[in-house]
C-alpha cells in the first residue's frame, strides 16, 4: 500500500474509532452494526427486512424485527433511544419498546412509537400509538429525520428532530381496554415494524443509552 493511501486509511480508521469511543463514553451504544441483522430476530415474513447501504429496510408483508442482541441483554427499562428514519410516500411503520419477541402478529406487549407521514392512518410520526396521538406532520417523506424517545419511570418523551411532540406520563393503575392490555410501562426490547407491502421505511444509526 502506498504511503499516502495508508495515511488516509489510518486517519479514517482513527476518526471512526474516536467516534465510537465518544459514543460509548456518552453512554450511547449502537444496536445495529450497519451491515447485517446480527442481534435482531424476525419470525413470520422475515423477508420483509433487509440491509442495504447501511440501513435496515422494512418493505413487505406485516412483520416485526426484534432486537435480541447483547446490549443490556436486550432488556431495557429506563433508557433513551434514537434512530434516523426515512419514509417513502404512503408508508407506515413503528418502533416498539418494552416489548418481547413474537413469531407473528402485532406485538401485544409494550408501546409503539409511530412512523407515518402520509399513510391513510391519521396517527402521524411521533405518536405514542393509540395512547397519545399526533395529528401534525413534522417531517417529509424521502427525507432523513431523527426519531428519539426516552422512558424514565412512567414518563415517555418522544422527539422528532429534537422537538418534543409527546410528553406522556402513564397513570398509576392504568386501565387499558382488553385489546391494549399490554400497553403498559414495564421493561423489554425494541422492535421495528414492517406494516404492509406498500410501505417502505429505512432505519439507520440505531442507538440506545441505558438510564438504569
Amino acid at each position: 500500500m502506498k504511503k499516502g493511501l495508508f495515511l488516509i486509511v489510518a486517519l479514517a480508521l482513527g476518526t471512526l474509532s474516536c467516534k465510537v469511543a465518544h459514543q460509548h463514553a456518552s453512554g450511547w451504544v449502537p444496536v445495529f452494526d450497519g451491515k447485517s441483522l446480527d442481534g435482531w430476530k424476525v419470525g413470520e415474513n422475515a423477508s420483509t427486512f433487509s440491509v442495504e447501504d447501511g440501513t435496515i429496510i422494512a418493505h413487505g408483508n406485516t412483520a416485526h424485527l426484534f432486537y435480541v442482541g447483547p446490549v443490556k441483554d436486550h432488556n431495557f427499562k429506563n433508557f433513551e433511544f434514537k434512530a434516523d428514519v426515512m419514509t417513502e410516500p404512503g408508508s407506515n411503520s413503528g418502533i416498539y419498546f418494552h416489548t418481547q419477541y413474537q413469531e407473528s402478529g402485532w406485538p401485544e406487549k409494550g408501546y409503539e412509537v409511530q412512523v407515518n407521514n402520509s399513510h391513510t392512518d391519521w396517527r402521524r410520526t411521533g405518536s405514542l400509538y393509540a395512547v397519545q396521538d399526533v395529528k401534525e406532520v413534522y417531517v417529509k417523506d424521502n427525507e432523513w429525520y431523527t426519531e428519539s424517545f426516552s422512558v424514565q419511570g412512567k414518563r415517555v418523551i418522544i422527539k422528532i428532530n429534537d422537538k418534543v411532540v409527546v410528553d406522556y406520563t402513564e397513570p398509576d393503575n392504568v386501565n387499558r381496554p382488553e385489546d391494549m392490555k399490554g400497553r403498559v410501562i414495564s421493561s423489554g426490547t425494541f422492535a421495528l415494524q414492517g406494516h404492509d407491502p406498500n410501505s417502505k421505511v429505512h432505519f439507520k444509526n440505531i442507538m440506545v443509552k441505558s438510564l438504569d
